[in-house]
């Protein structure tokens, strides 16, 4: 579950401030999933939630988006992501994982990998266990390309640069998406056939190839590399910079 806060005006300890505010279906794989229907494909989402509200609602937006839903739902909490905007667009997370970090590797069926052209995999994935090693029974199970975005340079920070480049190298990937801090943190060795580097409001690059952005006002960066990761996978460069222009246009990372 994602809920978006737009600040209208600074925060102020002890007071109030005056905000815009969005909640629903997100999550890193959850918001590709809903950007690669939105684009024309089909999309399938591998996961655990919980029984609560929370899952409820987000099963039933994920399957009005045209999002296949796989995976147990078990007693527990359905992960929940606060993502807090400032008024340039740009957005700090809080994030609270619930049980998705607790998917089993005998919870998966061959059935959910044995027909997708592309298996992306998000880097939380491969910084806890035991999705970890599910992320990596994933990719020896699909008959897919593999897709990796690295997601969080403080994550890895603390995880270990070189553990968790390990992790990404082990699902030989045929993509990595990359922003410039994950960049850094990994002293610009990236696993993978095909680098995808994101620049924020410049653009991407291509293995070098830059792609700028258009000019315009972005409303809320939250989700644009989700929506360029589900562009490229689709469609290539061209479909991935429309896809992430179209997301920062509005409020919120689905489309």
């Amino acid at each position: 579950m994602d809920v978006i806060v737009r600040l209208e005006e600074p925060l102020s300890r002890g007071a109030d401030a005056v905000a815009r505010t969005r909640s629903g279906a997100g999550g890193q794989a959850a918001n590709v999933s809903a950007w690669v229907a939105e684009l024309g494909a089909d999309a399938r989402f591998v996961g655990k939630r919980g029984n609560d509200t929370a899952g409820a609602l987000v099963a039933q937006e994920l399957e009005q988006r045209g999002v296949e839903l796989c995976g147990p739902v078990v007693e527990g909490a359905t992960g929940t992501v606060v993502s807090i905007v400032g008024p340039d667009g740009e957005r700090t997370m809080a994030s609270d994982r619930g049980v998705a970090p607790e998917l089993r590797p005998a919870e998966l069926e061959t059935a959910w990998l044995a027909d997708c052209d592309w298996l992306h995999i998000p880097g939380y994935s491969l910084l806890r266990s035991p999705i970890a090693e599910t992320a990596a029974e994933a990719a020896r199970l699909a008959a897919a390309r593999v897709s990796v975005d690295l997601s969080s340079w403080t994550e890895i920070r603390d995880f270990g640069a070189e553990h968790f480049r390990e992790r990404v190298a082990a699902l030989e990937p045929e993509v990595v998406f990359a922003n410039e801090q994950e960049l850094d943190v990994l002293d610009g060795d990236l696993p993978g056939r095909v680098r995808v580097a994101k620049h924020g409001a410049r653009g991407f690059s291509v293995d070098g190839r830059e792609f700028e952005a258009p000019g315009g006002n972005a409303v809320d960066a939250t989700g644009a590399g989700d929506a360029l990761a589900a562009g490229f996978l689709v469609g290539g460069p061209e479909l991935a910079l429309e896809a992430a222009t179209l997301c920062v246009s509005k409020l919120g990372a689905m489309p």
